[in-house]
């Protein structure tokens, strides 16, 4: 009896040696680059990476990109010839190993910047994974559109007196690119060649549009809303590249009593 327990459990010991000696460890490195500029990574809260078994959904691996945004003048102003890789070893990635036994059709979905609710982009691709056939080096590179945009000032839902402002009230917004980069004047990322506007609500009715010009810190576009009424205001604020075709919005609440 004991004997033919022994031999039962060897079996099943070899079947399961067997088993896993199919999986094979494959290697795949995903990175999130943000449109017209760099890589999106810690600096900026990452990118989070999910790959999923394309036919069942399954989640074979998951995490946040970490690492740096990347060599600007690699990334950004030299010519690339094919093959030509603009990564260095400490550009922003995900990387995991996943084991799989057959060829696999996964989908790679990316949420960046993910710590950046209002501007979070989600976006993805799909490949085959071979088992045992890495995906490694510069990996797999997903684009995110569009900007970060804060809206500083009026702060949310701020009850403003009219008769304390002189009937305008400052409009300040944050915006970088989604990688977090600078936009200043003049600069790389050059804000005076952006559209920035504030579209602007009276209760619940369309009621101006305010245009936003840079501001003297960088990053910071602003502008001047004038009114004599009072109500419950919104204020969307975009901005719009039409070189590249990105684009951001915020928005906020505020109320403009006497």
């Amino acid at each position: 009896m004991i004997k033919q327990v022994y031999k039962i459990l060897s079996l099943a010991m070899l079947l399961s040696l067997s088993v896993t000696a199919w999986a094979t460890p494959t290697k795949v490195v995903v990175r999130a680059k943000a449109k017209d500029a760099k890589f999106i990574g810690s600096s900026v809260g990452g990118a989070m990476i999910i790959i999923r078994d394309a036919t069942t959904g399954e989640i074979l691996a998951k995490g946040m990109t970490k690492g740096s945004t990347g060599n600007t003048g690699l990334i950004m102003r030299k010519a690339h010839e094919r093959y030509q890789s603009i990564v260095d070893d400490r550009t922003a990635k995900f990387e995991a190993t996943i084991d799989i036994k057959v060829p696999t059709f996964v989908t790679i979905q990316v949420m960046a910047p993910y710590n950046k609710k209002q501007a979070t982009i989600t976006a993805q691709t799909q490949v085959w994974l071979i088992p045992g056939k890495d995906i490694a080096g510069e990996g797999i590179i997903v684009e995110i559109p569009g900007f970060i945009i804060d809206i500083l000032a009026p702060q949310t839902h701020a009850f403003t007196s009219l008769g304390k402002t002189k009937n305008q009230i400052n409009i300040v917004a944050n915006v970088v690119m989604m990688c977090g980069c600078t936009i200043s004047k003049g600069g790389l990322w050059d804000g005076d060649k952006m559209e920035a506007k504030a579209l602007i609500k009276r209760n619940g009715e369309s009621y101006k549009t305010v245009e936003l010009k840079l501001g003297k810190q960088v990053n910071t576009f602003e502008g001047v809303l004038k009114t004599t009424e009072t109500g419950l205001y919104e204020i969307t604020v975009y901005v719009y590249d039409a070189r590249t075709g990105n684009t951001g919005v915020d928005k906020v609440n505020v109320v403009i009593g006497k």
